[in-house]
């Protein structure tokens, strides 16, 4: 039986492939930080770990009891939102420990399991690596590194026979947004020089819920890949997922801010 380890599987996305890999005949091996998660995903049939992904000493004993691997998904992350100054240099590194270092630890952990195998890594990027918008720099920041370090990796565990697949999601219906928005308020307050643009700070935090995909029929995409022989480089799957980053390839650089400073309130002087 393949086995696959999936992190950030207390819900959504992380969720979603846990249960399109199990049911696909995959023994899945999937992490959450918070013990009534791991306990809800024990009750379902999963091998469940707690695990905070940028705990080395739980890296390594999870090493131990994995032994094997077949697949291996970074998914855990979070978004980040609001001015990149309000937030300053504390709140990039808690988005990059999260979404980029925790990228390069787990994999470090599970490259001689995934080397037995000849496995597949999969890192779970974003769109929003590829379009820049205001509100949203560090969670843009740490998804462009994402994309960087995936192409790194692919090149560099090609001689093991180990592959990288990069899955760069649209618009996928979860809690990201909820989540996001309550990280977002916690930076919102008078003293921001942007507190007048705060409404459009909140409509940054809900953009991922514009029309968005069902995280089942993603998660049905990424399985689909992942069996095939050759899996793809890059995998966009979602609402946006091809027309933001074609938008971002097309149109002029000038323009593009432009656009995107008209739509959160940034045209005018504060």
């Amino acid at each position: 039986m393949p086995n696959v380890l999936i992190t950030g599987c207390s819900s959504g996305i992380g969720r979603a492939l846990a249960d399109a890999f199990k049911n696909a005949g995959y023994e899945v091996w999937a992490s959450a930080r918070r013990i009534e998660d791991v306990e809800a995903l024990s009750a379902a049939g999963f091998q469940a770990v707690q695990l905070n992904v940028n705990d080395s000493a739980a890296l390594q004993h999870l090493t131990e009891q994995v032994g094997e691997l077949d697949v291996l998904v970074n998914n855990a992350g979070y978004g980040g939102m609001g001015p990149l100054l309000d937030g300053g240099t504390q709140a990039m590194q808690q988005q990059f420990e999260t979404n980029v270092f925790s990228v390069v630890g787990v994999t470090q952990a599970l490259f001689p399991a995934l080397r037995r195998r000849k496995g597949l890594v999969v890192n779970i990027g974003s769109v929003s690596g590829v379009l820049v918008t205001p509100f949203a720099g560090a969670y843009c920041a740490s998804k462009a590194a994402v994309h960087a370090l995936s192409d790194a990796l692919r090149m560099e565990l090609a001689p093991f026979g180990v592959r990288v697949m990069e899955v760069q999601p649209g618009a996928i219906d979860t809690s990201f947004a909820k989540n996001a928005g309550t990280q977002a308020e916690l930076l919102i307050n008078q003293q921001s020089p942007w507190w007048p643009l705060r409404e459009s700070i909140r409509a940054r935090t809900q953009a991922s819920q514009d029309r968005p995909t069902p995280a089942t029929a993603f998660a049905a995409d990424v399985l689909k890949a992942v069996q095939q022989s050759r899996p793809p480089r890059l995998l966009r799957s979602g609402n946006g997922s091809r027309a933001l980053p074609l938008m971002a390839a097309l149109l002029p650089k000038g323009l593009l801010e432009t656009l995107l400073k008209k739509r959160f309130g940034l045209s005018g002087v504060l």
